[in-house]
C-alpha cells in the first residue's frame, strides 16, 4: 500500500518507480486527519480547499484508494494498515517526517514534486561553502541543469535576469491592468460536503477557523489546475513580467498566475509550468521578460525555498537575531481589516481575509514589512502566514517568512532586511493616494505608519544595518533628518491598536 499525504495528489506522484516501489496497481491510502486542524487556526477557506481536493483525488481513484477520516494519521494508519507495509513519499515537513519515521512498517522515498533533488541540492551548496547561498546562483544551476530558457551555454536573450525590466509601476489612470481575468473553478458536490463537515466541526466546538470561505478560488481537481495553468499561458502570462511588483486595490491578482495553491498541493508538477511558460516565449506568444519573471518564480525561487529548508535544518525557524519578541496582536490574529486606518493594510488584509491570498508584494512589503518594522515574534509571524494563506505550508513560509520576510536569519538568505517607508509603497501602488496617511509625513496626526517604522526599525538596529553595504546609506541617513528626535520619539505601536 502507498500512502499519499494532501500535498502529493498529482499523477506526477503515481508514476512508478525502483525508489518508490509504486506500481500502476499499488493499492492506495488517503487519510484526513482532523488533528491538523486542530493544532493550528486555519483560514477556513483553505481547510476547505485542501479537504476538497483530497476528497476529490480519492473520487478519481476509485476503488483503488481507501480514503480513511480518522482523528490522527496514526490511527487512521493503524485502522487501514494495522499489518501492511507502506510506502510513502518523503512529506514535506519536519514534523510529518518525524511521523513517518516512527511508525511501524512505513517506508519512506525521495521527495517528489521539484525539479532538483534534495541530495543534489546538497551537493552544490556544500560546494558554495554552505553559508551565503544566494538565490541568484542557485538559478542559473538550475537553468543550465535542467536547460530551462538556454541558447546552448548561455541564457535566452544574452541575460540571465530581466529584473529591471518587471518592476513598473501601475499604470495611473486605470484601477485595473484590462486582463483576461484568471481561471474560476466551479463547486461541487464535493465542496458542498466539504462545507457541511466544516461547519459541523465548529458547531461542534472541535475546531476553530479564521477568514472568510466564499465559493472555492483555487484548483481542487488536477483537469482544474491545467485549466488554470493554460488559461494563464494563454492569455495573461504576457503581461506578468512589466507589473509583477505592483499592487492596485481594485486589481489584487493582476496578472499573477494563481498557480501556487495548485502547485504545493501536487496537482502541477513544476516542470510543466516552466516549460509551458518557454514554449509560449519560442512560439512568439509571450515576451522574454514575462517568461522570464515566471520562470524565477517557479524554478528559482520556489525551488530556492523548498531546498533551504531542508539544508539549513530545522533549528533554522527559530532564528531571531534581531531579537524580536512581541505578540501577533489580536486585530491582525483575527484578520479585522475594516479597523486598520492605513489604506495598503487594510486593503491587503481584507484580501486575506476574503480569500487566503494576495501576490508575493503584497505579502513582503505590506504584511510583512509592518511584521518586521513593529517587532513581532518571527516565528509567530511565520505561524500566521502558514495557516492565513491557502499555499501556506511549513517548508513554504520557514524560509519565505524567516530569512525573506523578517531577516531572522541575519542575513543567510538575503542580503537585507525588505522593508520600506511609504514612499515605495506610493510608488508602487494606487493605495496611499485615498488613504488618511501622507507617505512623506514622518510626523504629525498624518504620519505614514510604514514611514515612520521604516525610520524607527534602522535606529534601533543601527549597530547592525549600518555595517551592512545595502543599508549603510539609509543608516547615515537618519542623522541628516530635521525632525529625526521626533520621528524618534514617535510612539512605537506595540499595543493591540491598529494603525
Amino acid at each position: 500500500m502507498h500512502w499519499l499525504f494532501g500535498d502529493q495528489l498529482g499523477p506526477h506522484f503515481l508514476r512508478p518507480s525502483m525508489d518508490s516501489g509504486l506500481t500502476r496497481d499499488t493499492p492506495l491510502l488517503m487519510i484526513e486527519a482532523r488533528s491538523v486542524f486542530r493544532r493550528r487556526r486555519f483560514h477556513r477557506a483553505k481547510a476547505h480547499l485542501v479537504l476538497s481536493a483530497m476528497r476529490h483525488r480519492a473520487a478519481e481513484l476509485g476503488d483503488r484508494v481507501t480514503y480513511v477520516r480518522a482523528d490522527t494519521y496514526r490511527e487512521g494508519l493503524a485502522q487501514a494498515a494495522a499489518n501492511d507495509t507502506v510506502t510513502v513519499h518523503r512529506p514535506t515537513s519536519y514534523a510529518a517526517v518525524r511521523l513517518v519515521r516512527s511508525l511501524p512498517r512505513v517506508a519512506m522515498g525521495p521527495a517528489r514534486g521539484f525539479l532538483v533533488p534534495v541530495d543534489d541540492f546538497t551537493a552544490w551548496a556544500d560546494g558554495q561553502g554552505g553559508q551565503r547561498l544566494r538565490q541568484e546562483d542557485f538559478y542559473r544551476w538550475v537553468r543550465r541543469g535542467h536547460d530551462l530558457l538556454m541558447d546552448g551555454d548561455a541564457p535566452a536573450g544574452g541575460r540571465w535576469n530581466y529584473d529591471q525590466d518587471n518592476r513598473e509601476p501601475p499604470p495611473r489612470r486605470t484601477p485595473t491592468l484590462s486582463v483576461p481575468a484568471p481561471y474560476r473553478p466551479q463547486e461541487s458536490a464535493i465542496d458542498d460536503e466539504v462545507r457541511r463537515d466544516l461547519d459541523q466541526w465548529e458547531k461542534d466546538g472541535d475546531v476553530t477557523f479564521v477568514g472568510r470561505d466564499g465559493p472555492r478560488m483555487f484548483p481542487a481537481t488536477r483537469r482544474e489546475a491545467r485549466t488554470a495553468l493554460k488559461r494563464f499561458l494563454d492569455h495573461r502570462l504576457a503581461t506578468f513580467g512589466p507589473y509583477e511588483d505592483a499592487m492596485l486595490a481594485d486589481d489584487p491578482v493582476m496578472s499573477h498566475s494563481l498557480l501556487s495553491s495548485s502547485l504545493n498541493l501536487g496537482l502541477l508538477d513544476p516542470a510543466e509550468c516552466v516549460d509551458g511558460a518557454e514554449a509560449a516565449w519560442r512560439n512568439g506568444q509571450a515576451p522574454l521578460n514575462s517568461v522570464e519573471g515566471f520562470i524565477r518564480q517557479i524554478a528559482g525561487w520556489r525551488e530556492y525555498v523548498w531546498q533551504l529548508y531542508w539544508y539549513f535544518g530545522e533549528e533554522y525557524r527559530h532564528s531571531n537575531v534581531l531579537r524580536h519578541t512581541d505578540p501577533l496582536p489580536g486585530w491582525w490574529q483575527e484578520l479585522e481589516a475594516d479597523a486598520v486606518r492605513a489604506r495598503c493594510l487594510r486593503t491587503v488584509l481584507a484580501q486575506v481575509r476574503d480569500t487566503g491570498w494576495t501576490h508575493h508584494i503584497p505579502r513582503l512589503m505590506v504584511l510583512g514589512s509592518y511584521a518586521l518594522q513593529q517587532g513581532w515574534d518571527p516565528q509567530a509571524v511565520t505561524d500566521w502566514f502558514h495557516r492565513c494563506f491557502v499555499d501556506g505550508y511549513d517548508w513554504v513560509m520557514a524560509p519565505n517568512v524567516v530569512g525573506m520576510s523578517q531577516y531572522a536569519d541575519g542575513g543567510r538568505m538575503t542580503t537585507k532586511p525588505y522593508t520600506s517607508g511609504g514612499a515605495y509603497l506610493n510608488r508602487m501602488s494606487d493605495l496611499c493616494g485615498p488613504c488618511s496617511y501622507r507617505p512623506g509625513d514622518r510626523v504629525g496626526e498624518h504620519a505614514c505608519p510604514y514611514t515612520v517604522g521604516y525610520w524607527t526599525f534602522l535606529d534601533r538596529h543601527r549597530a547592525r544595518l549600518e555595517r551592512n553595504y545595502r543599508t549603510a546609506r539609509a543608516v547615515r541617513q537618519l542623522d541628516g533628518l530635521p525632525d529625526f528626535e521626533q520621528v524618534r520619539a514617535h510612539k512605537h505601536n506595540r499595543a493591540d491598536t491598529p494603525p
